[in-house]
């Protein structure tokens, strides 16, 4: 394969200090790892209860809609391979205030998931353990993950390799003995295409299940835009950036679909919620003496991997909120490896609050830390899609390099992305999920005024700088 020979440049100084080490290997593995964790293996339990078996369908719809995204996304990061990501190009295409909000934003998401998965690592453990309360897992598994990243990105990324490997392993293996319980043997009761209509049918909540499902689909999806986060760190990010992308892209639509599938063909759908795992259910019905255990263990794997990859992602967001000044200095500082170990300590905010909810709601702390979360997750990828509309524009008219990605059906695939969440943004406010506004509009004004406040501040500054300099140039 030709070797890439563009010169990265840092871009407001937000590279300073980090190592490009990732691989495209590395950085597939990592987008995989925070995308393939709880969404799969215990929101879709979720996404069954409200849309029945026309989940398959919500999760298509997720997919077409994280396609869009990741095309829009492997265009832009090439051309701006940064840890600040989208951040940095909402700032230098829609306007500072926007670079700003979605930095932070994200940067919430990402803490908040990381609270959502420790809460799911809670529930798994207690399939084990019934009597130890969750919070005693809460804060071993955090502590482990912790150090992990705080030691270098390279020792990140091969535990987020193996990790992935893991579960990815896991879910082929879960597909193959789908598919030899469905077509190699008989005699497995009420096992059959029959429950994918069983039960009210395959839309038994009708279409409206099915797209409140697509909202608890994407969640299942976070995680794909950890590609772009980590470009600012990956060798030769114009090569890797796009492979990475369509590789995860392709892989997750094909697992999602095919896992959920075969779990609605063995389980009746009314079977499904978040007490326990689908895929454990399976195992239980399917009387594979160990294999629900084994399996538990494949499904806490994957949710340390997921915890593992948004720690990693909320720590490099507010290292580059840092770099652009929008976060105090010390948290842009690194350590002698190149980990932004300041950050990281801030970012770990999200395992404290999900302590405080797993104690407080400890049978509903899963979906209460997911609705939350989601809000940072849909802003993000709706400034994705505007972004990528001021992006094209204005990088047309400057003449510059012909990008080497592009995204096709520009601009109407585009628009058609922002559509489709500002819908599913919107609908949520009539389901269970209306605590994703009700957190996120409030957030969203209170960034707003400190960003206000902050940028008169700055202003203010300037000024009295320039005052100084003329009061100074006057005397001679």
């Amino acid at each position: 394969m030709k070797k890439s020979t563009t010169n990265y440049k840092i871009e407001n100084e937000q590279e300073k200090g980090l190592k490009r080490e990732l691989k495209t290997s590395q950085l597939t593995m990592i987008a995989m790892g925070c995308a393939i964790g709880t969404g799969l293996f215990l929101g879709s339990g979720l996404a069954i209860k409200t849309a029945g078996p026309s989940v398959l369908l919500s999760y298509a719809v997720g997919a077409f809609i994280v396609l869009l995204l990741m095309g829009c996304l492997a265009e832009m990061t090439v051309a701006h391979p940064t840890s600040g990501s989208f951040g940095t190009i909402a700032e230098k295409y829609i306007h500072p205030m926007a670079g700003y909000l979605v930095r932070y934003s994200y940067w919430v998401a990402q803490v908040l998931a990381v609270g959502v998965e420790v809460s799911a690592i809670a529930v798994y453990m207690k399939y084990w353990f019934p009597t130890v309360p969750g919070i005693v897992w809460i804060a071993f598994f955090a502590a482990v993950l912790i150090y992990i990243n705080a030691t270098s990105v390279n020792t990140f990324a091969t535990f987020e390799y193996w990790f992935s490997m893991i579960k990815v392993s896991a879910i082929v293996g879960f597909i193959l003995l789908g598919a030899y319980v469905l077509f190699g043997t008989s005699n497995h009761g009420n096992i059959g295409v029959e429950n994918l209509t069983n039960d009210g049918g395959f839309m038994p909540f009708g279409w409206w299940g099915m797209w409140v499902a697509v909202f608890i689909s994407l969640f299942s999806f976070l995680g794909t835009e950890m590609i772009a986060v980590t470009a600012g760190e990956a060798k030769e990010p114009d090569i890797a950036v796009p492979k990475a992308l369509k590789a995860t892209v392709f892989r997750l639509s094909i697992f999602y679909v095919l896992t959920i599938g075969i779990m609605l063909i063995i389980v009746p759908w009314k079977s499904a919620g978040v007490d326990e795992s689908p895929f454990v259910k399976v195992m239980e019905i399917l009387n594979i003496p160990f294999a629900s255990g084994f399996m538990n263990f494949i499904i806490l794997t994957a949710a340390l991997s997921a915890m593992n990859s948004q720690l990693y992602a909320s720590t490099r967001m507010v290292y580059s909120l840092s770099k652009s000044n929008h976060a105090p200095k010390i948290l842009g500082k690194v350590s002698k490896k190149g980990v932004p170990v300041n950050a990281l300590a801030v970012s770990t905010i999200g395992i404290v609050v999900a302590g405080i909810v797993n104690a407080v709601l400890p049978d509903s702390s899963y979906a209460f830390m997911m609705g939350i979360s989601m809000f940072g997750a849909m802003f993000t990828w709706m400034t994705i899609f505007i972004s990528h509309l001021f992006f094209r524009r204005k990088w047309e008219q400057s003449g510059e390099r012909k990008l080497p990605v592009k995204m096709i059906g520009f601009p109407y695939f585009t628009i058609l992305g922002v559509i489709l969440l500002l819908g599913l943004t919107i609908t949520s406010w009539f389901t269970g999920f209306k605590i994703m506004l009700q957190f996120g509009i409030p957030w969203l004004i209170v960034l707003s005024i400190a960003y206000l406040f902050i940028d008169k501040n700055k202003n203010h500054k300037v000024q009295q700088n320039n005052t100084v300099f003329k009061q100074k140039t006057d005397k001679f």
